[in-house]
């Protein structure tokens, strides 16, 4: 997780304790894009809320705070516990071979998440189960059946 996701997550904390700040990330060098979620849904007031609790970035960055959608961002375990059984794209820091050892070295993996600890993600991809540990990966989403 980054420093700016975390100092993110402090500040929304406080004033808005029920909403989760799933992916806080810079794309392009000059665009903040801050992924939230709510037990009941995100609603366009929450989105305006957190843009306002967030207002002194936008000095830096230009600002985008919305839903997670349907391919929404996996960032923590327990992210990744509460999705076991659905399918799931995962972006390594660093290629490493497949699961089936061909030789081929990958970067990113798809497939059913069977299972996520604190330390690693299990996931069921190229007819095998692989363990990847959180801190080699670089991204990971949801994806539609």
């Amino acid at each position: 997780m980054s420093t700016l996701q975390t100092d993110i997550e402090g500040r929304l904390a406080q004033r808005e304790p029920d909403i989760e700040v799933l992916l806080a990330e810079v794309s392009g060098g000059r665009c903040l894009r801050v992924f939230i979620d709510h037990p009941d849904g995100v609603t366009l007031a929450m989105c305006e809320r957190v843009t306002l609790a967030l207002n002194d970035l936008r000095e830096r960055y230009s600002l985008e705070v919305s839903s997670p959608g349907r391919e929404r961002p996996l960032t923590k375990p327990a992210h990744f516990r509460r999705f076991v059984g659905r399918r799931a794209r995962v972006r390594m820091r660093q290629a490493r071979p497949g699961a089936q050892h061909d030789g081929r070295t990958r970067q990113s993996f798809t497939g059913e998440l069977v299972g996520a600890s604190e330390q690693e993600v299990m996931l069921a991809a190229d007819g095998g189960i692989i363990a990847i540990p959180y801190s080699e990966i670089r991204r990971s989403n949801l994806i539609e059946d």
